[in-house]
């Protein structure tokens, strides 16, 4: 459904809110960004506060979570640590890394976070918000709310839901999630904990992930919008296997098996699994099928092995071990299998762990040396410094290519013994990550790169190494980056939002 051209020289912010977290936000915030974009307008992305673990590195090096990248680029802009000002990366044990305008700036505890937090994160937000409309002068604000703005024990403390959108004057959607069961209850008792000046904020209802006919729904539609006095202006289908996930809970919910898939790669699914995007460009792959693997799984008859990033590399190498996941690991190398190690994932997997400063472990009383899966012979110690920082290098191996990545990381790496067996993967970077190779094969790699797979043909000279010792063809290396696939995903997103919401009566309210 087409929209008309909007002409203000001060657009008014609209904001995204949900019934619940999982409900859809980020992704209905990119698909408004692309498609007020293609309309004429300059959207800009925020979130006042978001908690996660997958995240992106900016240009400036500024942390921020990689949904607000997500929209940035459907907004068709570069994305920058002021959409997301205050970044909370769950550390365990009710603790959060604070991270402020893209710097890590201290450890928070739930208990005492809004205490301690809330003054400072108000600030961020205000300054955030400052910067990026200077930036883009005449740009519309698109927020994102965070889970529920309702909840009744945070709501007079909440920095980014109702507080943010009475602060801005913003026009609300309210999005709930059909799939999950309880859509009425979601929205009616939402609605029904806002008081009278919140409410009039809300100015349309979505409904998401509908599986089937959506005039199925239209009795319901009706319903709520005489029960509500707000229009239902869309009704969104089930599109979920088609993008990737908003957080690693949705992950548990990616069962669709790949009818042309060649190769099995398990991924370890950590506990404390970070930058799980890692993985998106081969979840895209056709011939690629990835399986989620837990501690307490069997890894099953498998291609290959990939431990991805962790925010707490020694918590989740001790529930590998504790679970013997990681003697299957090991066992798996031994015989000759394909592992590949990311940033946590890489330091799990090498000879040693040190951590002098309980950067990972506070609970260290008499040694700060860990084992670990003896896979790599590195030895990483975890320093105070955080690495952040977009690279582009060369990689060395499978062949001298143009890379590019970041880093996102505590700790650095050194190889512990050299030998011919193992290189350096990049070129000129030799503590960036490493490849063993087994009479003449690569079969253990770990790099400390963030996005390596986004590179369309260093990607394919990855598989192409598995496929060959399978006896298979080898795929054409002649692939776009997975950058180009994102742009085409978040248009795709953008036609099927735009066929099924009607944003007219959003904009006139």
């Amino acid at each position: 459904m087409a929209i008309a051209m909007i002409s203000n020289p001060d657009p008014i912010p609209w904001m995204v809110l949900g019934t619940s977290s999982g409900a859809g936000k980020s992704l209905m915030a990119a698909a408004i960004c692309r498609i007020l974009l293609r309309q004429g307008e300059q959207p800009l992305p925020f979130k006042g506060q978001n908690m996660s673990n997958n995240a992106w590195v900016d240009n400036n090096g500024g942390e921020m979570a990689y949904s607000q990248a997500l929209q940035a680029w459907a907004a068709g802009i570069e994305p920058t640590c002021e959409m997301n000002p205050i970044l909370l990366k769950p550390k365990g044990d009710c603790t959060s890394e604070v991270i402020h305008l893209g710097r890590s700036v201290g450890i928070a505890k739930a208990r005492t976070y809004y205490k301690k937090w809330f003054n400072p994160g108000w600030v961020a937000i205000q300054k955030g918000l400052k910067e990026l409309n200077n930036k883009y002068e005449g740009g519309r604000l698109i927020l994102e709310g965070a889970g529920s703005p309702v909840e009744i024990n945070l709501k007079h403390r909440d920095l980014t839901n109702l507080k943010l959108a009475k602060f801005l004057g913003a026009r609300c959607l309210l999005v709930a999630d059909i799939e999950r069961g309880g859509v009425f209850a979601q929205l009616i008792g939402t609605l029904s904990l806002m008081n009278k000046e919140e409410r009039e904020l809300i100015k349309g209802i979505l409904i998401n992930r509908f599986r089937g006919d959506s005039s199925l729904f239209d009795d319901g539609r009706l319903w709520l919008e005489e029960k509500t006095g707000i229009p239902v202006i869309g009704v969104m289908p089930w599109i979920q296997e088609i993008f990737p996930p908003e957080d690693s809970l949705d992950l548990l919910e990616r069962k669709a098996k790949k009818s042309k898939a060649e190769i099995q790669i398990a991924v370890i699914k950590l506990p404390s699994l970070s930058n799980f995007s890692d993985l998106d460009p081969l979840e895209a792959e056709p011939t690629v099928q990835l399986q989620w693997v837990e501690p307490g799984d069997l890894l099953g008859q498998i291609d290959a092995v990939i431990l991805p990033g962790s925010k707490q590399t020694l918590s989740d190498l001790d529930k590998l071990n504790k679970s013997g996941l990681s003697r299957q690991i090991k066992s798996y190398a031994k015989e000759g299998g394909n592992i590949f190690g990311i940033c946590g994932g890489m330091q799990m997997m090498g000879r040693s762990l040190d951590d002098p400063h309980g950067i990972e472990n506070k609970e260290v009383k008499t040694s700060s040396l860990f084992s670990g899966l003896n896979l790599l012979p590195i030895q990483t110690v975890f320093l105070s410094n955080k690495s952040v920082k977009k690279r582009a290098v060369i990689a060395k191996w499978p062949e001298s290519i143009s890379i590019e990545g970041f880093e996102l990381h505590h700790g650095s790496s050194q190889v512990i013994q050299a030998s011919d067996d193992i290189v350096p993967l990049i070129k000129n970077e030799p503590n960036l990550g490493w490849v063993v190779k087994q009479n003449n094969q690569a079969r253990i790699v770990g790099t400390y790169l963030h996005g390596i797979f986004d590179n369309g043909r260093w990607r394919r000279l990855w598989l192409n190494q598995i496929r060959k010792q399978k006896g298979l063809n080898e795929l054409p290396l002649n692939v776009h980056n997975h950058s180009e696939r994102k742009e085409s995903l978040i248009n795709l997103l953008a036609d099927i939002f735009q066929a099924h919401v009607d944003l007219t009566p959003f904009i006139q309210s």
